[in-house]
């Protein structure tokens, strides 16, 4: 069925984004404008995020996933490394993250590389998440072909019966990226689409400039 969505529209008019008025640190504007998406009610999850990569067949791929951590080292997630994203990033790190924030009318495009966190910082992050999150941890081959839900039911009770005791270890081939950021746009959206468009990017010294893009 053809459907034309040509008479979808909508104006852009809750903020406006001054190149003059923004923090030095894209961390630091990252960090209010992700607190006020948590205070602001209309987004139920603030940290899912695109992440994108260039998989192993040449072709780009974006999935959803949940971040679990930033700082000025980056932003964190948590995958299983033998997954299709895993081997993606494993043959090339380089990646793009996004956040759509579309009650604020906002979006964060990241532009970095992605190296694993820790083995320790794994697996305290491992330790932490719900009981039932660790038996999918434990027994989904993330990405592989399966014949049936019902193999992943099966798995899960039998691992369920042979764990009824003692504590379920992270396996080795799960665990956290921290994407390092080089570029991040923060894009507002503003009427007559004239969107706001602030880059910053990272120069050879470490240092942070910033620049304004076209809409």
């Amino acid at each position: 069925m053809r459907k034309d969505l040509g008479n979808y529209r909508k104006s852009y008019e809750k903020d406006a984004l001054s190149k003059n008025r923004v923090p030095d640190s894209p961390l630091e504007l990252f960090a209010i404008w992700f607190k006020e998406a948590e205070a602001d009610g209309g987004e139920e999850e603030p940290n899912a995020m695109t992440v994108a990569t260039v998989g192993l067949d040449g072709y780009p791929k974006t999935r959803i996933v949940l971040l679990k951590e930033f700082s000025n080292d980056g932003f964190v997630f948590y995958t299983n490394y033998q997954s299709e994203k895993g081997m993606a990033i494993k043959s090339n790190p380089r990646v793009c993250l996004s956040f759509f924030w579309p009650a604020m009318e906002r979006q964060v495009i990241i532009k970095g590389t992605a190296e694993r966190v820790s083995s320790g910082k794994s697996d305290t992050y491992f330790d932490s998440r719900p009981q039932d999150s660790k038996f999918g941890a434990v027994i989904s081959d993330q990405s592989s072909v399966i014949a049936s839900r019902e193999v992943l039911d099966t798995a899960l009770n039998e691992l369920k019966d042979r764990m009824k005791t003692g504590a379920i270890r992270r396996p080795d081939h799960w665990g956290g990226y921290c994407v390092s950021p080089v570029s991040v746009e923060f894009w507002q959206g503003r009427q007559n689409r004239l969107h706001d468009r602030i880059r910053y990017v990272v120069d050879k010294h470490l240092k942070w400039t910033k620049e304004r893009l076209a809409p």
